[in-house]
């Protein structure tokens, strides 16, 4: 999805609600933006139409988002609102607006049938329900729209974390960012030597002066995302000795320096910021890694690139404009043959991406049925698009469950009790888990042996132990 046009339009309607003491939703309407933009081709408001909300609340909301059947009214209530803003910022004409209200109408008392239905549940939906929402796409970074929480001050130690890799401006157009700094303007780089070098310099004194300011460098820079001024001003209260900060008046200074720009009410760091900050991380002996620019690997770079994890936005940056560079067919085609014997979650993420293509692509997916580990995979693809399938066999859904759940391992080590609630409230039914042993999966032992130590309930967590015990046997014989 274009991430740029979805930000600019949840900063718009906040800006909206705000002027008309509206209460937006600003998550599930940024939902809304980005599940259209990734599956129906929306790729700005004026793109949005009637017929886009029968599918998006009908189809895409019951096969994607794992949300309980009572969520429907707070779900249609955020779409109403899009439509209320739509049709207020000139977006769509009023007799569009009125026919979206329609659809909506018609919608609402559908849409818990819809959610609760898991004929209606995709491969992802189906299976992830038992680890977390999103979890497929959560692998690849897919920003949730939430609020990022600064927390306490990080500790003084600044290699205490490894730092994400950064994306850094190209450097013709750091100079020319040079020339746009008020403090420069004022205080002016030696002239000899790369003005790159004197940035550098000047950077690492700024950060260097002012801890509290570090702090705040650092986390953002962490972060990788725009942050609303007024979590901001919350961690610049707690960090302040008197317990309550000017962020007017620090945020100016910062801008003025050049380190932070602030569009509407959230900030960030410019690439200035960024690039001296990573200048400053490697002269201290830190490793901060630069994200490369996947957009012009392969699939196979591109899917490894995901796995060192990019931040979310360059993610999602890449992965747009990586299939922009390709017909849907040759998408499928490059990313199917990458994930073809790869590890779980190599796999999983080639699946996540090949789920954005539509059905010019099915020739190219349809191939892959005859690929034992892709076959599941392909045959839910294809079912999703109303084309023609043949049906899941049932060693082929133990294995596809093995498979979804070995993708999901990394965070549920991470995050034991997210993992551990979700499970208790949709995990995999026993008589599923007892029989798992019998797949013929490379993760199947590891997959149980979570099961096993995850479940709540007593007796199905044996069940996931005693199955376990049973696959490693296996395996030995």
């Amino acid at each position: 999805m274009s991430i740029e046009w979805v930000n600019q339009a949840i900063d718009d309607l906040r800006a909206w609600g705000r002027a008309r003491e509206v209460e937006v939703d600003a998550d599930e309407v940024r939902l809304l933006c980005d599940y259209a933009s990734d599956y129906l081709n929306v790729n700005e408001l004026g793109d949005f139409s009637p017929e886009t909300f029968d599918e998006l609340l009908l189809s895409i909301y019951p096969r994607k988002v794992i949300a309980p059947p009572e969520s429907a009214p707070e779900t249609v209530a955020a779409a109403r609102t899009l439509v209320d803003y739509l049709s207020e910022a000139g977006a769509v004409p009023e007799p569009t607006a009125v026919l979206m209200r329609g659809r909506l109408d018609d919608i609402a008392p559908r849409l818990p049938e819809a959610l609760a239905d898991p004929a209606n549940f995709g491969m992802a939906k189906s299976l992830f329900s038992s680890i977390g929402p999103d979890s497929l796409e959560q692998a690849i970074a897919i920003p949730s729209g939430e609020v990022p929480d600064l927390g306490e001050a990080p500790c003084d130690c600044p290699g205490c974390t490894p730092l994400p890799a950064a994306r850094l401006a190209a450097g013709e157009d750091l100079l020319a960012a040079l020339e746009s700094v008020p403090m420069l303007a004022e205080d002016p780089l030696p002239g000899t030597g790369d003005p790159l070098e004197g940035w550098a310099a000047r950077v690492a004194d700024l950060v260097e002066r002012d801890e509290g300011h570090y702090d705040l460098f650092d986390m953002l820079y962490r972060l990788q995302v725009r942050v609303p001024v007024t979590v901001i001003g919350e961690y610049l209260d707690e960090i302040a000795e008197d317990g309550e900060a000017d962020l007017a008046g620090t945020l100016d200074r910062l801008s003025w320096c050049g380190m932070i720009q602030v569009t509407d009410d959230t900030a960030e760091l410019t690439p200035l910021a960024v690039w001296g900050l990573r200048e400053h991380y490697l002269s201290l002996g830190l490793d901060a890694p630069e994200a490369p620019d996947l957009a012009e690997a392969d699939a196979l770079g591109l899917i490894e690139g995901l796995l060192e994890g990019v931040p979310a936005e360059l993610a999602e940056q890449d992965i747009s404009r990586w299939l922009s560079g390709r017909a849907p067919g040759e998408a499928a085609a490059e990313l199917l043959a990458a994930a073809s014997g790869a590890p779980a979650v190599a796999r999983g993420i080639a699946i996540t991406i090949v789920d954005r293509l539509g059905a010019e692509a099915e020739p190219h997916v349809r191939a892959y049925l005859d690929d034992q580990e892709l076959r599941p995979h392909a045959i839910h693809w294809l079912a999703a698009r109303r084309l023609p399938a043949p049906q899941l066999t049932q060693e082929e859904l133990l294995w596809v469950s093995v498979d979804m759940l070995a993708l999901a391992m990394p965070a549920a080590e991470e995050d034991p009790e997210i993992f551990a609630e979700n499970m208790a409230a949709s995990g995999p039914p026993a008589h599923m888990i007892e029989e798992m042993w019998r797949v013929d999966h490379p993760d199947v032992v590891d997959v149980l042996e979570l099961l096993g130590r995850s479940i709540p309930d007593g007796t199905v967590a044996k069940a996931a132990r005693k199955a376990a015990f049973k696959a490693r046997s296996r395996a030995i014989r």
